[in-house]
């Protein structure tokens, strides 16, 4: 494990952080937000956002080696091109400066300026994102859609244990956290008797799932090892990779996912660095059968993430209906980006990686409503009275996610959608 100084647990800001903030000190995620129509990077603490290009131009980081303006963009890409080491580099800058006792930021002219209350400005998508990959890493819930589809001995495909299964999604609906949707339309068929029909769908779900954000590129034809996977991996968001499950089970053979899962998928705001996950690392499952030497790795590569998905009935109050962990997946980053570049696929800055819906092994723990409700035999009662098989039109799915060590919390804040009824 990496020992970095701005994760000491003793340490404290200044600036007032509430008992139960997803943003100590100890985090520092970085973000994209708007204010008065401009946008510009910040880091989160607090209540707070510290609004970097206003700290670059006043001169508080000219000892970390930055370009000029890096922070006067729309997204974060040309910051984390600049790499893991820059971006450990500025983080520990910033935790030095709203330390208590550092009274060089606290006691500016232009503190106020500087400083901004979260809920004063909008936050936007973190990273121009210029490809989107999900996996399907976690196995319980690879074995409970076996189980529903196939059978129980024969819930997991002879390839998932050699190999990290995913696919390539789309980039141009990957929208930030806040933003509605619209329920897709495509084909479905209900009756396997019949010919297929076209309109809404009407099993629409939510995938409870983490993702991570690429800091670097490997030149084509050559691959990236899990020793060095890390390298390349910035931080983290929380995804909800929305899923239209009655138009997947018709047009998933022999290609895949498409209209199903092309429409949508939220992220939330803040990247959190996987320097500031650092604490968190645990030792993942034994994978048997022996994996491939490509996939081989050592040391910590899971982390020990606390997740929750909740559903807000419009005009009701919200209902946690899952709480899940990261730490239930059985391929990790490190396997997953060396699977994916083995065969000579390039990476480049701002990718985007999703986990795959996460489950744990008991019921309160499955990542989506196929599972939660087992394909809707087990409804699911919400505060207001009503019932979720599958999400209805109104309904805002929110995620939210932390981990917890030593009086440490790292949280992601959360990602909130709301979903509208198809045009």
């Amino acid at each position: 494990m990496i020992e970095i100084a701005a994760n000491n647990p003793t340490l404290k800001s200044w600036v007032v952080v509430p008992e139960d903030s997803d943003f100590p000190i100890q985090n520092l995620p970085f973000g994209i937000f708007e204010r008065k129509r401009h946008k510009s990077a910040g880091v989160a603490i607090g209540e707070m956002v510290l609004d970097l290009a206003d700290l670059q131009s006043h001169g508080f980081l000219d000892d970390t080696g930055l370009p000029d303006k890096v922070f006067e963009k729309e997204t974060l890409n040309a910051f984390l091109a600049l790499g893991r080491k820059t971006g450990r580099r500025v983080r520990n800058k910033i935790s030095e400066l709203l330390r208590e006792g550092n009274a060089a930021l606290k006691n500016h002219h232009n503190i106020n300026s500087l400083l901004i209350p979260q809920q004063e400005v909008k936050m936007c998508m973190p990273v121009r994102v210029g490809d989107y990959t999900d996996f399907y890493s976690s196995e319980q819930h690879a074995y409970n859609v076996g189980c529903m589809f196939r059978d129980p001995d024969n819930a997991l495909l002879p390839n998932w244990k050699h190999i990290p299964v995913g696919y390539h999604g789309r980039t141009s609906s990957v929208i930030a956290s806040g933003v509605p949707i619209r329920r897709p339309k495509g084909q479905q068929r209900p009756d396997d008797n019949k010919p297929p029909v076209f309109g809404p769908c009407k099993l629409l779900d939510f995938e409870l799932e983490m993702a991570f954000i690429t800091c670097g590129e490997n030149p084509l034809g050559e691959s990236i090892s899990t020793e060095k996977a890390e390298d390349y991996i910035f931080g983290m968001v929380l995804l909800n990779d929305w899923s239209a499950r009655d138009i997947q089970k018709w047009e998933y053979v022999p290609l895949g996912p498409f209209l199903a899962k092309n429409f949508a998928s939220s992220v939330s705001p803040w990247v959190v660095t996987m320097d500031a996950l650092e604490p968190f690392r645990i030792s993942g499952p034994q994978q048997n059968p022996k994996v491939l030497p490509y996939l081989e790795y050592g040391g910590k590569k899971h982390f020990d993430i606390n997740l929750e998905a909740a559903i807000k009935p419009e005009g009701s109050e919200e209902k946690a209906v899952t709480n899940s962990n990261f730490k239930y997946m059985y391929w990790n980053m490190a396997q997953q980006l060396a699977h994916h570049t083995v065969n000579g696929c390039n990476i480049k800055t701002g990718d985007l990686y999703g986990s795959g819906t996460i489950s744990g092994s008991e019921p309160g723990q499955f990542g989506s409503m196929l599972e939660i409700s087992w394909k809707g035999t087990k409804p699911v009662p919400m505060p207001d009275g009503s019932e979720r098989k599958f999400i209805l039109d109104g309904d805002t799915v929110i995620m939210r996610g932390y981990a917890e060590k030593s009086g440490v919390r790292v949280g992601f804040g959360e990602v909130s959608t709301k979903v509208l009824p198809a045009l």
